[in-house]
């Protein structure tokens, strides 16, 4: 598509906007802002750079697949990086797990990272001009090959995994004041059991005990936010979960954490963007993880699909986007892994655009005259206004190609870079 058809394109489309109430100017800079941070576990199946060859896996970590071109290295996984910022308008974010540490080919066990393992990639965010987020990695390690790490029986495992925490949030606090803005150190542990255990409130009372000595040393909100993300099965901890959404919401409320909402961690009926309005008032924020599940919580590719679309409206509509951080969680092996994080990064970001497109004032006048006739024609109204020419008009100026030229130039990058890769 030529310039010239897509700005006209996009003044017809302004023009339709504006009949409802809605400035498309003002939709494009305000999704444009919204920072999307995107997770590096989809450029290498979950493998980490821990040991020269070695593959984590896990703790319900798989990724399915052996699509040619997996990053082999902290290099090639930031030049994939690069690939996907250019292919992906607006603000944006990098998460690490810290198992994606350069430890020199030293065998550094995880109760002993430190932050100059992650000096690179805080040379690498400046330069880039993105900011980064953070994970402790308590999965895929033989301390954790039983099924628990936090609230393990075990009083020497549970050292071992608290001062590994301890030590994440040490690394993500000196980013966030390297980075000038707070780095979200988030935590996930797969602690569970495939079967029915007996003793779930010794299991959880460990763990309780195993976050306050992790969250007793604190850090200036300016570097670092802490978010605590629960589950509800996975495979190996079918039968229980010890992290729960309902503990860790309890514990986020109680401690002033950010509570983890993650797409694929509940029941397939459950809305994620039902809970946003449910969670905020009780907690100082909520990161969310943008995810597909298709069954399960199989973390598939995100696209454009009712779920995200409902989630990205309720963000907009809320007006608690400054409490809220976006995240993407996905990993998928058996596309072109570039494309699949472009094509995640993009339908996230299109989505707040299209919510940003809702005409607002008219929905909240129906709503609130209780007009439930005019509010559902709005409702109905929006989903069809022309907001892909909109969309086409905001990756001409962020220099960002349109959809075909995309799909073009992760080809390109896998011609010119994947495939040389053995």
């Amino acid at each position: 598509m030529t310039e010239t058809r897509i700005e006209k394109a996009y003044e017809l489309a302004k023009e339709r906007c504006a009949e409802l109430g809605v400035d498309a100017e003002g939709a494009i800079a305000a999704a444009d802002n919204v920072p999307l941070s995107i997770h590096c576990w989809q450029g290498d199946d979950v493998g980490g750079f821990e040991r020269a060859g070695a593959a984590l896996s896990g703790g319900g970590i798989q990724a399915t697949g052996n699509y040619p071109g997996k990053a082999r290295d902290p290099a090639e996984l930031r030049a994939d990086l690069e690939e996907v910022l250019r292919d992906v308008p607006g603000a944006k974010r990098v998460n690490l797990h810290a198992s994606y540490g350069e430890f020199g080919g030293k065998a550094i066990d995880r109760d002993a990272i430190e932050g100059s393992h992650f000096a690179g990639w805080m040379e690498w965010a400046k330069r880039a001009g993105v900011r980064l987020d953070f994970n402790a990695t308590l999965f895929s390690h033989p301390l954790a090959a039983d099924g628990y790490t936090l609230s393990h029986r075990d009083p020497k495992v549970r050292a071992f995994w608290i001062e590994h925490t301890k030590r994440a949030r040490r690394i993500a606090a000196a980013m966030g004041k390297a980075q000038g803005g707070a780095c979200v150190h988030n935590l996930w542990i797969a602690d569970g059991a495939k079967d029915s255990p007996v003793d779930r409130a010794g299991y959880r009372g460990r763990l309780l005990e195993s976050l306050d000595a992790i969250y007793a040393e604190s850090f200036p909100e300016r570097e670092l936010e802490d978010a605590l993300e629960g589950k509800l099965f996975g495979i190996g901890s079918e039968a229980f979960v010890v992290g729960s959404h309902e503990f860790y919401l309890g514990y986020a409320a109680t401690r002033k954490k950010f509570v983890t909402l993650d797409m694929g961690h509940y029941h397939p009926t459950e809305s994620v963007a039902d809970k946003i309005s449910s969670v905020l008032p009780f907690v100082p924020g909520v990161l969310l993880h943008v995810s597909r599940g298709v069954r399960w919580d199989s973390d598939h590719v995100v696209t454009l699909t009712d779920e995200l679309g409902e989630l990205c409206r309720e963000l907009v509509r809320s007006g608690q986007l400054s409490r809220v951080r976006v995240g993407l969680d996905y990993f998928d092996a058996s596309i072109n892994r570039v494309g699949a994080w472009a094509i995640g990064a993009r339908s996230a970001r299109k989505a707040l655009l299209a919510a940003y497109l809702e005409p607002a004032a008219a929905l909240l006048a129906a709503d609130s005259g209780n007009d439930g006739f005019a509010r559902l024609a709005l409702l109905e109204e929006a989903k069809t206004l022309p907001w892909c020419a909109v969309w086409d008009e905001y990756c001409r100026r962020s220099g960002t190609a349109v959809d075909s030229a995309f799909i073009a130039s992760v080809k390109a990058y896998e011609r010119g870079v994947l495939a040389k890769r053995k």
